[in-house]
């Protein structure tokens, strides 16, 4: 009997090996996202344009890594996740066109557009209360009386390497337009599975993660080398894909070990990056979209001259955009998907 592949052992870490098979599998069915230059003083920034991702997002890279690994019988009893919308649609959208039955577990307060679009895509949703913590549970729970599997935002080889092929993408492009590859990535941050599997890909490179004000929690761990949980009573964010209560030691220790420096903006900082995009690479970006580039534009990262940024997402409801920004969509401006 031929022996499993370690690729697909659930307890294994993931590994820059496994980034670049989830490349090759992104690569046949997606092509890549825009890497965009982008001029601020005397540098240019090379954004990665992940709002343009058929879901508007890049976690539509791990759910396709993920779902596509899954064996006939895992494929028969279905998927679970859980997520405010991002993941939430990654999942939903591999589980359509692989014709698998998805259940997401999303908080009460999901911006509307995100849950909608979920349910569009053929997935049943649950919804619960944000700040009580009980998702994984709550999977756990169903997928014991399903058999359904779990499939984690970012706690997980498969997503942290799915969501590594952007980075994978990012190194190839920068090296084929100005000749090499980039010496510092600065990464939208909630769980840290984009940093970490880009970090992955990238193993000369500087790693920088950004997170809203408060909701920092991967900026404090990283800081005092070990895994703090978002504080009691957290403030208000815009950036509803980034309020992670707690990191995990898959995605922790891959960044600690590559002495990952976290930045926290604020929400003008946010607005400002979310302007910036829209006047000057006329993007759409939502709020949790935007920190890696609000980090790049407000002094608080040296910037070596080859910095890629990710464009993480553009799911935003349209009210919010306008607080945001003082942009309306509502006057031509829409979300390219």
């Amino acid at each position: 009997m031929t022996e499993p592949s370690p690729l697909c052992d659930p307890s294994r870490k993931a590994s820059a090996q496994g980034v670049m098979r989830a490349a090759k599998k992104i690569a046949d069915i997606l092509p890549p996202t825009p890497l965009l230059p982008l001029n601020v003083g005397s540098k240019t920034l090379w954004c990665k344009a992940e709002n343009l991702q058929p879901i508007g997002a890049f976690k539509i890279r791990g759910g396709w890594h993920r779902l596509t690994d899954l064996d006939e019988n895992q494929r028969t009893k279905g998927v679970i996740a859980f997520s405010s919308g991002n993941h939430a649609q990654g999942v939903a959208w591999a589980a359509s066109v692989l014709g698998i039955s998805a259940t997401i577990i999303m908080p009460e307060d999901a911006p509307r557009a995100k849950m909608q679009a979920t349910k569009d895509m053929g997935a049943h949703v649950i919804t619960y209360d944000r700040l009580s913590g009980q998702r994984e549970a709550l999977a756990a729970e169903l997928s014991e009386k399903t058999g359904a599997t779990v499939v984690p935002s970012f706690d997980d080889p498969w997503i942290i390497e799915g969501q590594g092929s952007c980075g994978a993408e990012v190194h190839d492009q920068m090296t084929r337009l100005i000749g090499a590859p980039p010496e510092m990535i600065i990464a939208c941050c909630g769980g840290g599975g984009l940093a970490s599997g880009s970090a992955l890909a990238n193993p000369d490179a500087k790693i920088v993660v950004a997170e809203p004000v408060g909701w920092d929690d991967m900026c404090i761990s990283l800081k005092t080398g070990h895994i703090v949980p978002v504080s009691e009573n957290p403030p208000d964010t815009s950036c509803d894909a980034l309020q992670t209560l707690k990191v995990s030691e898959k995605t922790f220790s891959i960044l600690s070990e590559r002495n990952a420096q976290g930045v926290a903006v604020t929400e003008a900082e946010i607005g400002n990056a979310m302007r910036v995009a829209f006047e000057k690479l006329h993007l759409v970006l939502e709020p949790g979209g935007a920190v890696a580039l609000a980090a790049a534009l407000s002094d608080k990262v040296d910037l070596p001259e080859r910095t890629a940024i990710t464009l993480s997402g553009g799911n935003v409801d349209s009210a919010v955009y306008a607080r945001m920004t003082g942009i309306s969509m509502m006057n031509n401006v829409k979300t390219i998907d």
